[in-house]
């Protein structure tokens, strides 16, 4: 009977598009998809177009202005990459597409080629100057350290802090140090830290691993995370021949997680008793908390309800797009046929010369000033001039 019902109502095609549309984006979560780039567009808008495409199919992919600001590669047709969106429809046009929230580049060609044009951006951004570089305190009473609560990087900060000096306060904020989601986790948790007001140095770190595994810590949000700190930052990320981008900005960059922890902490042995005492239990209650309202925040971001508002904006900007995009072609039609029309009337005036004529061996001959076309019009009594290609010549009557 259901079926029924809806065979007997007529849809216009704005209203299935709407229908097809609702029932689309209500029955995905955000997705992660990896291919080749092709046909990129970054267009006047700041919007970026592209499909995305493997050896047998394709998708149309599309990156609102703002978002594609943390995009720090220029994407190229050929390029591997790994996106996460969440899939829509654009109506006007009735066809389904991925509206991108984030982009990596895949394999190590790939990345290094993005590592370089980061840091060479960043630099001329100024993000790499000495001269914003803060100082570390001699003697912190808190110490602030960003990594996985899960990592052996962890254990050995914190090791090397409980043997040399016991006293300081630390305060773990957790961010994943691998994955799509860890440079927005380690943004996230340099900014709590920096909100937090209690913290007197942040350690930044992670242990070793390939470039992949320490990818997050070459991502623009990551730098500008670093950059953007109050609180002076020392990194120890990998071993002593790594260096990503997160080295050049940080304030004081150290070779391996606990040459950091040696950096930000004075030796004190007669302290070290101390150290048994010290309990984690809070940081635990807050890194609870965290990934608590973590998880909350994240479930009603993804919630359709929430995404309509910006979901119909970004369907007029896509239309809007289109729009321009096809006002600007109509002019440059207009303007490439006037570019032919003028082109077409000079071969006309330049075949029109008399010179042309000249040079073949015609001559002009006038008499007081008029071209003589005629024979009868030539009057033996006057003085006439004979016009040649390379000059003139005047003959008495």
């Amino acid at each position: 009977m259901k079926s029924q019902k809806i065979m007997e109502k007529i849809f216009s095609v704005s209203e299935l598009n709407r229908e097809i549309k609702i029932a689309l984006e209500s029955s995905f979560d955000e997705l992660m998809v990896q291919g080749e780039i092709s046909n990129f567009k970054a267009h006047y808008s700041g919007h970026w177009y592209f499909t995305l495409k493997d050896e047998s199919s394709q998708i149309s992919c599309v990156m609102w202005r703002g978002r594609n600001n943390y995009v720090f590669f220029t994407p190229q047709d050929g390029m591997k990459i790994l996106i996460k969106g969440r899939l829509s429809i654009y109506e006007v046009r009735g066809s389904y597409q991925i509206d991108v929230i984030l982009m990596r580049p895949l394999g190590i060609g790939e990345l290094q080629i993005a590592f370089e044009k980061l840091k060479e951006k960043l630099s001329k951004e100024g993000l790499f100057d000495q001269k914003y570089k803060k100082p570390i305190p001699q003697m912190p009473s808190s110490i602030g350290i960003v990594t996985s609560k899960d990592g052996a990087a962890l254990r050995d900060v914190i090791s090397v802090i409980r043997r040399r000096f016991p006293v300081v306060e630390l305060i773990l904020a957790h961010a994943s140090v691998q994955g799509a989601e860890a440079s927005s986790e380690i943004a996230s948790a340099i900014e709590m830290l920096n909100k937090y007001r209690r913290v007197d140095v942040i350690v930044l770190c992670r242990g070793g691993g390939s470039l992949e595994d320490l990818w997050p810590f070459n991502e623009e949000v990551t730098a500008r995370a670093i950059f953007k700190s109050k609180i002076p930052i020392v990194t120890g990320v990998g071993h002593e021949v790594d260096f990503t981008i997160a080295d050049f900005v940080a304030d004081v960059r150290a070779a391996t997680p606990t040459a950091a922890a040696e950096l930000v902490t004075p030796k004190i042995d007669d302290v070290i008793e101390y150290i048994g005492d010290f309990s984690y239990n809070s940081f635990e209650k807050i890194n609870e908390s965290i990934n608590n309202s973590r998880s909350l925040l994240k479930n009603i971001i993804k919630s359709y309800p929430f995404n309509i508002p910006e979901s119909l904006l970004n369907s007029h900007k896509q239309k809007l797009d289109f729009t321009v995009y096809k006002f600007r072609h109509s002019f440059q039609n207009y303007f490439l046929q006037l570019k032919n029309e003028v082109t077409r009337l000079s071969k006309i005036i330049g075949n029109s010369n008399p010179k042309l004529a000249l040079a073949k061996g015609y001559t002009i001959v006038r008499q007081n000033d008029f071209i003589i076309k005629r024979v009868k019009e030539f009057n033996k009594s006057l003085g006439s001039e004979i016009e040649f290609y390379d000059g003139k010549i005047k003959l008495n009557g």
